[in-house]
């Protein structure tokens, strides 16, 4: 099942309150930082996908968030994409729909 597509309107509105509720403004230090924690192996495909897209935005404005399922959520507004990491399980792309809630919470800030 993806992480945010499939699920029941009713999480996907609670993990909506909880997003707004604690997206912030990330520096590329933090970014880099979540990185070297969730990569512990640089070879790891999804190290090096992760690094080359935070070196592509370098100058891009980023937002970090939690979800209730405890996943970090790390969105790019400038490019309108976006990782979860849901430490000890995996990490993913933000697919469409969460990508749209994103881009709607983060137009107010």
């Amino acid at each position: 099942m993806s992480y945010d597509d499939d699920w029941p309107e009713q999480t996907l509105e609670t993990r909506r309150k909880v997003v707004t509720q604690t997206i912030r403004p990330a520096t590329m230090e933090e970014l880099k930082q979540l990185g070297e924690k969730h990569f512990t192996v640089v070879t790891d495909p999804w190290c090096e996908r992760y690094n080359a897209f935070l070196t592509k935005n370098a100058n891009a404005k980023f937002f970090l968030a939690a979800t209730p399922e405890g996943a970090v959520v790390a969105y790019c507004r400038d490019t309108g994409d976006g990782v979860w990491f849901l430490p000890g399980k995996g990490m993913g792309i933000i697919q469409p729909k969460g990508l749209q809630v994103l881009a709607e919470i983060t137009a107010s800030l």
